[in-house]
C-alpha cells in the first residue's frame, strides 16, 4: 500500500524522525530525543505535533445545524459562534462510528475535524445525510497542534488575538501574512492550540515555531501517552461501534437539550438505546489502571479479578512518563470499577497486579479563563 504524506514530511525526516505507517500516512512516531523526553517536554514547555493526517471539513448552508444534530447527541443549535464541541457519530445500535470536534464558524457554517482512520467513512456518512447543504473537504489544509504550558506565551508572539482564547473556542487569525484558523483545544490534557493552515505555508510555520526555544517536535508515541495520561479516549481503542457512550464514560458528551425531557430530546442515531442505558447503566465501564511494578501491559490483554476470573480487557496502555510507571485504560465489569479495586492483567504466563485509579492520571490544565 502506498502511504500518503503530510506537508511536513520533508521536515520530519530532516529532524531525524522515525517514520511509521499510521491511518494510511507515513507519520513520525518519535524524534531522536525519544518518546519519554518528548512527553515530558510537552508537560513542561510546548510540543509541536503534526496532525495534518486528520480530516478537515466544512458543512454549510441552510439547515446545517439541524442536519448535524441528526447525527450527534450534541446541542448544535445552541453552540455559539467560534465555539467548539466534542461530538460522537452514533450508530443505530448505540455504538460510535467516530468522535470529532465541531466548531461553529457562522450561523449555518461549521468546521469539523475528524479522525484520520475514519475520515473517508465520516465524509460519506455526512454526505449521505445532506439535504441541500454543501460539504467541502479541506484537502489542501494542514493542521498543527501546539500543546503545553508555554503554548500560550508562544501564541502571544504569533497571533495575540488567539492567545486570548479559552478552552473550546476558536478564531480566524493571520500568522506571517498567512490566514489561519486557530482553536484552543488539543488531546494532551495541556493548554494549547490547533492551527489550520494552508498546506503550502505549513512547513514555514512549523520551522518558525521550532525556532522558538520552548518548542520541540513531538511524535505519535508521546501524543498517545499524553492523551492516555489525560484519560482521553482514542477511536479504535476506547471507542468503536460495539461501545456506547455510557460504557465509555462519555455521558457528559450528550447535551442536556438532547436527553430525555430536553428541548430537542433524542433525534440522533441510537437515541433510544443510549438514553435508556443512561438510566440503567451498561454492564461494562471504562476505568484507569495503575500497574504495580515496571512490567508493561498491552492492549487486548485480559483483566482478571482476584480469583482469576476474566472481567474485562485492556483498551490502551503505555508508560506514563509524568506518573513514573505503566498505566492503562480498560473496560471491566461495572461493579468492579470503584477506585482502589485490586485486579490482575494476564501477561503471557504471568498475572500483573493493577489497581483501579481515578482519571486523569495527570491533571488536565486546560485554560478556561
Amino acid at each position: 500500500m502506498t502511504l500518503l504524506h503530510t506537508p511536513l514530511d520533508v521536515l520530519h525526516r530532516e529532524l531525524g524522525a522515525k517514520m511509521v505507517p499510521f491511518a494510511g500516512y507515513d507519520m513520525p512516531v518519535q524524534y531522536p530525543a525519544g518518546i519519554i523526553k518528548e512527553h515530558l517536554h510537552t508537560r513542561a514547555a510546548a510540543g509541536l505535533f503534526d496532525v495534518s493526517h486528520m480530516g478537515q471539513v466544512i458543512v454549510e448552508g441552510a439547515g446545517s445545524a439541524a442536519m448535524l444534530e441528526s447525527l450527534v447527541p450534541v446541542d448544535i443549535e445552541g453552540l455559539g459562534i467560534h465555539r467548539q464541541t466534542y461530538a460522537l457519530f452514533t450508530t443505530e445500535q448505540g455504538g460510535v462510528y467516530d468522535d470529532l470536534i465541531i466548531t461553529r464558524w457562522d450561523q449555518e457554517r461549521f468546521f469539523l475535524v475528524v479522525n484520520a482512520a475514519c475520515k473517508a467513512q465520516d465524509i460519506a456518512h455526512l454526505r449521505a445525510h445532506l439535504s441541500g447543504q454543501k460539504l467541502t473537504v479541506l484537502e489542501h489544509q494542514a493542521l498543527l497542534a501546539l500543546q503545553g504550558p508555554a503554548a500560550r506565551e508562544v501564541m502571544r508572539t504569533l497571533c495575540p488575538a488567539a492567545a486570548q482564547l479559552v478552552f473550546m473556542q476558536g478564531c480566524p487569525g493571520v500568522i506571517d501574512g498567512v490566514e489561519v484558523y486557530i482553536t484552543c483545544s488539543g488531546y494532551t490534557g495541556e493548554d494549547g492550540f490547533e492551527i489550520s493552515v494552508p498546506a503550502a505555508a505549513a512547513e514555514g510555520l512549523a520551522r518558525g515555531l521550532l525556532a522558538i526555544k520552548q518548542v520541540q517536535p513531538i511524535g505519535l508515541g508521546a501524543r498517545d501517552s499524553l492523551r492516555l495520561e489525560a484519560g482521553l479516549c482514542l477511536y479504535g481503542h476506547e471507542l468503536n461501534t460495539a461501545i456506547d457512550p455510557v460504557q465509555a464514560g462519555l455521558m457528559w458528551s450528550i447535551s442536556k437539550a438532547r436527553r430525555d425531557q430536553g428541548v430537542r430530546a433524542g433525534g440522533f442515531p441510537g437515541a433510544a438505546v443510549i438514553l435508556q442505558r443512561m438510566k440503567d447503566k451498561s454492564v461494562l465501564c471504562r476505568v484507569g489502571l495503575r500497574v504495580e511494578g515496571k512490567r508493561p501491559v498491552r492492549d487486548g490483554q485480559a483483566v482478571l479479578d482476584e480469583s482469576c476470573r476474566a472481567v474485562g480487557e485492556i483498551s490502551s496502555a503505555c508508560y506514563g512518563a509524568s506518573v513514573g510507571g505503566p498505566i492503562a485504560m480498560a473496560y471491566i465489569e461495572r461493579e468492579l470499577g470503584q477506585p482502589g479495586t485490586k485486579l490482575l492483567v494476564a501477561v503471557r504466563d504471568k498475572h500483573v497486579p493493577v489497581t483501579v485509579t481515578p482519571m486523569p492520571f495527570s491533571p488536565q490544565r486546560y485554560f478556561r479563563g
